[in-house]
């Protein structure tokens, strides 16, 4: 996953990107970036880190310009190295491009082969710089036309921001697999993937970038191109049940209330005899409060999470393993002793957190541990940017109720029904992707996960 930050024509358009991804810092922790344009040169920016780690003793009148984009990334294709962070940027004979992108392109390996006969040489490994490529040897004339028609070459999800010359450019592919949307700060157009980042500079919410739009924003105008056939919209369903922050619009709805009516539905289809519910902090809280007020149990803060952990830790030895897993979350005895508690998280997924969240209650002292989830059994990898592994480490995917209720040391465990999940959701069943909960891939892929693994993942020597 990736958060992507775009601004048109402000002042304070490099600073005012930076602010951007600290919203959006949820879609990616492993490397921020910003590009920032005065319309003739490109400036560029990044790092591995979090925003803070990489912009927050940072000049940045480097940065100038007028029109900026800003990248967060958690990579789903290609490794995790200072040269995959974004923005990608590359001179063309069209002029320099900057790219963010958020999504994954499932032809990526058919394309790459392609351009390396070609010639072509990669810089990085992820599957954005085989826009770069396409744009580059586009024999279109203009720049706009260069750029869509290397976008109809595309498969997948793909939500970008694009710096062009004196244009910004965003594009959201014909299927809406990712967010995208548009605001107003002071006159100056803004594109987010998540409206919590127009809500952090008191930008005005406009709209969002439809499926298959095209957005030119530029010094004659703005104006919008829709290139692509025509197909269904299947945004990802499972941005509602953990990605997106809970504060969003996305596509259409407030995630927080949605994320309570699952709990709700979640208490009606899988109700517990206990005497409360326990949140997993932060993704399972919504959740566990819908399933309070439908189950009419208490809701108890039996478990606080410490929001001061890094992303990364010195591994302890044996010894200290018990503590390792307390980095992050520690359980309150005195609210849950002798208690029999729902523990409500939004999924499960190895199964490795769950069992030791598990433990953690029955440590507390709960006599009894009841999980339930707020989103049907995860059975296949996505394909479209979400970071789930394969198959074959799929929980659900290789284990039936009894075995998973087993492996995670639980009394019960419950999930949410697809049907339930999508009513939450305001969508109708098959409207919204949800191939990871067993539903059909809305975008063929041919072997795509292995092709793109041979190519992507090995490093240069």
């Amino acid at each position: 996953m990736c958060g992507i930050f775009g601004i048109y024509r402000h002042p304070e358009a490099a600073k005012l990107a930076v602010y951007g991804l600290y919203a959006l810092q949820h879609r990616g922790q492993e490397s921020a970036g910003v590009a920032s344009t005065d319309g003739s040169t490109v400036c560029i920016a990044k790092g591995m880190g979090l925003v803070s780690e990489v912009f927050g003793e940072r000049d940045l009148s480097d940065l100038r310009g007028d029109t900026a984009i800003g990248h967060v990334r958690y990579s789903t294709s290609g490794s995790s190295h200072e040269r995959n962070a974004g923005p990608i940027l590359a001179a063309t004979q069209h002029g320099e491009m900057a790219l963010g992108h958020n999504g994954n392109l499932v032809n990526c390996g058919d394309l790459r082969e392609e351009l390396e006969r070609g010639g072509a040489i990669f810089s990085t490994t992820t599957d954005s710089e085989v826009i770069l490529h396409l744009f580059a040897r586009s024999t279109q004339s203009g720049t706009v036309d260069a750029l869509v028609e290397s976008l109809l070459r595309l498969q997948g999800a793909f939500s970008l921001v694009i710096l062009l010359g004196e244009t910004l450019v965003a594009v959201r592919d014909p299927w809406g697999f990712r967010p995208l949307v548009l605001g107003e700060l002071d006159g100056s157009p803004v594109l987010a993937s998540e409206t919590c980042a127009l809500d952090l500079l008191k930008a005005h919410y406009v709209r969002e970038i439809a499926p298959g739009e095209v957005l030119v924003i530029g010094p004659s105008g703005v104006r919008s191109l829709f290139p692509f056939p025509k197909t269904q919209r299947v945004p990802c369903i499972f941005e509602y049940v953990y990605f997106a922050r809970p504060d969003s619009d996305l596509f259409g709805n407030v995630v927080f209330p949605v994320r309570q009516a699952m709990g709700r539905t979640l208490a009606k289809e899988q109700p517990a005899a206990a005497d409360c519910v326990v949140p997993v902090p932060d993704s399972g809280l919504p959740a566990a409060i819908g399933y309070s007020e439908q189950s009419g149990l208490p809701l108890v803060w039996g478990l606080i999470r410490n929001h001061y952990v890094g992303r990364t830790f010195i591994a302890p030895r044996q010894s200290l393993r018990e503590i390792s897993a307390r980095l992050k979350l520690n359980a309150v005895p005195a609210l849950m002793k002798g208690k029999r508690v729902v523990l409500v998280d939004d999924s499960l997924v190895r199964g490795t957190t769950s069992r030791k969240i598990v433990r953690l209650v029955r440590d507390a002292g709960a006599a009894e541990v009841h999980l339930r989830l707020s989103s049907p059994p995860i059975v296949n990898p996505c394909l479209y940017g979400i970071d789930t592994p394969e198959r074959s480490e799929l929980l659900a995917a290789n284990m039936d109720l009894e075995a998973i209720t087993a492996f995670v040391e639980a009394d019960s465990v419950g999930y949410l029904s697809a049907e339930g999940m999508h009513e939450a959701a305001r969508l109708p069943l098959g409207g919204a992707c949800y191939a990871c909960f067993g539903g059909a891939y809305p975008v063929q892929y041919q072997e795509m996960r292995q092709r793109q693994r041979q190519l992507f993942e090995k490093e240069r020597r």
